[in-house]
């Protein structure tokens, strides 16, 4: 059995009444491929900011490769190994592709103060940008202005972005919102291609490209998990097609 890298036990995030997740618990092995699914309201972008810190849980207990992270701060759980991506794009838009990727590597290490200075890439960091940028297939755009870029390529950056800090777990917060169909198979190209050392975790709404590159899927409905199965069950699972379809679970 593969090593766990990821434990929620109990975890509920509640906002005055509203228990947005509510009392979920899950495993993750390390290198696996993981969707959480569910309709809208489900509490998938709640429990990936609980995950990330970027809220406190209520309640409950999350455990990161060995390390208690249910009260650290976001920049602690990254430097620990976690990095995220949003729905909606988080760049800089007036910079160069480069100057975003520096900004990104440096925000975690000891020179985050030069910044301010001459932004030079020194000889451990060029190395690590350009590998990131190879990965999200943006290799040859290091020195465009991010916002001449194709909304598909920002998104690419983004996770570049989230590659750069070499991280052990990346959560990929709708990946392809947004994309044309060419843009998304670029992405789920990208992803496909990780290597199995970044155990991935995706909340995607189109279930047929979040299926078709994970190994395992989480199903939440009303702050809850439903079900947990390998893709091909999750396509079979008559739970799963009602929630998505707004069928009474107990016709």
């Amino acid at each position: 059995m593969s090593e766990t890298i990821l434990t929620l036990t109990d975890v509920v995030v509640a906002f005055d009444a509203l228990r947005a997740v509510d009392g979920v618990s899950l495993t993750v092995p390390r290198g696996q491929r993981r969707a959480i699914i569910g309709p809208n309201g489900a509490g998938k972008t709640t429990l990936f900011n609980a995950i990330a810190g970027a809220v406190p849980p209520t309640s409950g207990k999350i455990v990161f490769n060995g390390h208690d992270v249910t009260n650290l701060p976001p920049h602690r759980r990254a430097q620990l190994g976690i990095s995220r991506t949003f729905q909606i794009t988080n760049l800089f838009p007036t910079l160069t592709v480069q100057d975003n990727m520096i900004l990104a590597l440096r925000g975690l290490s000891q020179r985050k103060f030069s910044l301010f200075g001459k932004p030079d890439t020194d000889t451990t960091e060029a190395p690590r940008i350009a590998a990131a940028l190879t990965a999200a297939r943006i290799g040859e755009r290091a020195g465009v202005i991010v916002k001449e870029m194709s909304y598909g390529e920002q998104r690419q950056l983004e996770i570049a972005i989230s590659l750069v800090t070499t991280p052990t777990m990346l959560l990929l917060d709708e990946p392809a919102a947004g994309l044309s169909p060419s843009e998304r198979s670029m992405v789920a190209e990208i992803i496909r291609s990780l290597d199995r050392d970044i155990t991935v975790v995706l909340i995607e709404h189109d279930m047929d490209l979040a299926l078709g590159l994970v190994d395992y899927v989480t199903c939440m409905f009303e702050g809850r998990v439903l079900v947990e199965e390998p893709p091909e069950g999750i396509r079979r699972n008559k739970q799963v097609q009602e929630v998505y379809l707004g069928k009474p679970r107990h016709a």
